[in-house]
C-alpha cells in the first residue's frame, strides 16, 4: 500500500467485513433439525452436509491461497462476498438435500478466500506497531462472525416468522453492506501481478516457518475439531437428551465456544505467544473432559461450561499459533502461510466430525461422542507435550506493509 497506513478505523472496518462472512458459514447450524424434518434425513448426513463446507474451504485454501499476495486483498475478498451471497440463495431456494450440499460448498469456497487473504488485510492495515492488536482484531472477526451465526439464527428462527429464509435474507444484506465498505478500503499489495500469471502451487512453508509451524498446526487440529462438534451435533445432542428445544438457546450454547474463544485471544498478549499454545492446550483439554461429562451425564450445566472453557483454550493456542506465524512469515508469501494454517485447522473441523457422524449409527449419539473426546483427548496431550519439550519462540516485531 503506498503512503501511510490508514490506521485502526480501516482495520477494524475491515475486520467487520471479515465476521459478516464468516456468520453464514455457521448460520444454519440451528436450523439444521427443521431440515431434517423437511427432508428426512439422518444425522451422519448432518455431518457430511456440514463438512463439505470444510472441503470447500481446504480445497480454495491449497489451490489459491496465495492469490491475494498476487492479484491484491480487495479483488480475493469481493470474489469471497460474492460466494457468500450465492451461499445464502440456495439455502433460500433449497427444495431438497442437494441445495444445502451447494449452499454449504459455496459458503467454504466463500471461507477459503477470505481465511488467508482477510486475515493478512487486517494486520496489513493497521498502523505501525499495531501487529498484536491487528492480531487480536483478525482472530476476534473470525471467531466472533462464527459465534454470531448460530446465535443470529437460532433468534430469528425462534421467535419471527420464516425460520428457515429470514435468517439467510438478513445474511443478504450484511454481505452487500460489507461489499460497499470494501470498496471503500485501500489495497495494501503494492506490486500486483494479473491472475493469469498465478499457478496453483503444491502445499510448502518457507524454511524459516517450519519450526513454528509444526507445534502451531498440531494445536488448531485440536481446538477446531471441538469446535466442529459443537456446530454440527451438539444441537442435536441438546435437543434428543436434554430436551432442550428452543433453537436460540441451542444457538446460543454453540456461540459461547466462539465468544469464548476471542476472550481466549485477550489473553494472549499477558500470556505471550509461546506460552499460550500449551495453555491453550490445557484448556482445550478440560473443555474435552466437560463435554464427555455432559455426555455421560446428560447435563446442561457442563456442555455450556465445555462450551465456555474449550472455546477459551482454543482461543488462546490459536492466536498464539497465528501471531507466532505472522512473525516469522515473509512479507510476500504471509497470506499463503496462514492459509495453509487453516488447512489444517479446517481438516480438524470435518474429518473428525464426519467420524462422529459414522460412528453415530452403530453407537449412538452419546457413545459416538465419547470416542471423539478420548482421540482428541490424546492428540492434544501428545500436542502439549510436544510444546513443552520444544516452545514456539516468541517474537515482538511489528508485521510490514506490503
Amino acid at each position: 500500500m503506498a503512503g501511510d497506513r490508514p490506521g485502526w478505523r480501516a482495520c477494524v472496518l475491515s475486520g467487520a467485513v471479515f465476521a459478516v462472512c464468516m456468520i453464514g458459514t455457521t448460520l444454519p447450524t440451528p436450523l439444521y433439525g427443521l431440515y431434517q424434518e423437511k427432508f428426512g434425513f439422518s444425522e451422519l448426513t448432518v455431518t457430511v452436509v456440514y463438512a463439505v463446507y470444510a472441503f470447500g474451504v481446504i480445497g480454495v485454501l491449497l489451490l489459491a491461497g496465495n492469490v491475494s499476495d498476487a492479484v491484491g486483498r480487495r479483488p480475493v475478498l469481493l470474489c469471497g462476498l460474492g460466494f457468500a451471497a450465492l451461499s445464502a440463495l440456495c439455502f433460500l431456494c433449497a427444495t431438497s438435500l442437494g441445495w444445502l450440499y451447494a449452499g454449504r460448498l459455496l459458503s467454504g469456497l466463500s471461507a477459503g478466500l477470505f481465511t488467508g487473504a482477510a486475515t493478512a488485510f487486517v494486520m496489513e492495515l493497521a498502523p505501525p506497531g499495531g501487529a498484536s492488536r491487528a492480531t487480536f482484531v483478525a482472530t476476534a472477526a473470525n471467531m466472533g462472525g462464527l459465534g454470531c451465526g448460530p446465535l443470529l439464527a437460532g433468534v430469528l428462527s425462534q421467535y419471527a416468522a420464516e425460520p428457515l429464509y429470514l435468517p439467510f435474507v438478513v445474511h443478504l444484506v450484511l454481505v452487500a453492506g460489507s461489499a460497499a465498505v470494501l470498496l471503500r478500503l485501500p489495497e495494501t499489495v503494492r506490486e500486483r501481478r494479473p491472475l493469469s500469471t498465478v499457478r496453483p502451487r503444491r502445499p510448502g512453508l518457507p524454511p524459516r516457518v517450519r519450526a513454528v509451524f509444526g507445534p502451531a498446526a498440531i494445536a488448531s487440529f485440536a481446538g477446531f475439531a471441538l469446535f466442529g462438534v459443537f456446530t454440527s451435533v451438539s444441537p442435536a445432542f441438546l435437543a434428543q437428551f436434554l430436551n432442550v428445544q428452543n433453537r436460540a438457546l441451542s444457538g446460543l450454547v454453540v456461540a459461547l465456544a466462539f465468544f469464548a474463544s476471542t476472550a481466549g485471544q485477550l489473553a494472549v498478549g499477558r500470556v505471550g505467544a509461546a506460552r499460550s499454545l500449551p495453555w491453550g492446550c490445557a484448556g482445550l483439554l478440560a473443555g474435552l473432559a466437560l463435554l464427555a461429562g455432559a455426555l455421560h451425564r446428560d447435563l446442561l450445566a457442563l456442555v455450556v461450561l465445555s462450551a465456555v472453557v474449550g472455546g477459551a483454550g482454543q482461543g488462546l493456542a490459536f492466536r498464539g499459533a497465528l501471531s507466532a506465524l505472522a512473525e516469522v512469515s515473509p512479507a510476500g508469501e504471509r497470506a499463503g502461510v496462514i492459509s495453509m494454517l487453516f488447512v489444517v485447522a479446517y481438516a480438524g473441523i470435518s474429518v473428525p466430525v464426519i467420524g462422529v457422524g459414522l460412528l453415530t449409527g452403530p453407537l449412538g449419539l452419546q457413545d459416538a461422542g465419547l470416542v471423539f473426546i478420548a482421540c482428541m483427548a490424546l492428540l492434544v496431550v501428545t500436542a502439549a507435550v510436544y510444546l513443552l519439550r520444544r516452545p514456539v519462540p516468541a517474537g515482538t516485531g511489528a508485521l510490514g506493509p506490503r
